[in-house]
């Protein structure tokens, strides 16, 4: 009984505190926000990065990676509840391929149940 007169209280003392149904964790309108992060290892070969921005509408960005054959790839971007995620997508540079393969890899399977 004691343990729920005490979980009433805290119900309606939460309730007070935020009256007119505000929810500090989750706001009803998206807030304005913007980020942007790259990374660049030399030594594994990794460039990559994004940038992007809301006024709490819609959204603003790009993202670029350096792909293995050579190529930087950018994508541009727009997103909004109405046309969705819209996305441009270009390339720089020339895709380069080794003029050589190795050997093909093969693989041996060994044991019984094997034929």
């Amino acid at each position: 009984m004691l343990l729920q007169m005490l979980l009433a209280v805290a119900v309606v003392g939460v309730t007070m505190a935020y009256p007119g149904g505000y929810d500090p964790v989750y706001p009803s309108e998206p807030l304005p926000y913007q980020f942007d992060y790259a990374v660049h290892d030399d030594y594994k070969g990794t460039n990559f990065g994004q940038k992007e921005k809301s006024d709490g509408k819609n959204v603003h960005g790009s993202y670029t990676v350096d792909l293995p054959d050579g190529r930087r790839q950018t994508v541009d971007y727009t997103a909004d509840h109405y046309k969705g995620f819209v996305a441009k997508v270009s390339y720089e540079g020339q895709a380069k391929h080794p003029a050589q393969y190795g050997p093909p890899i093969t693989f041996q399977h060994g044991g019984e149940g094997y034929h």
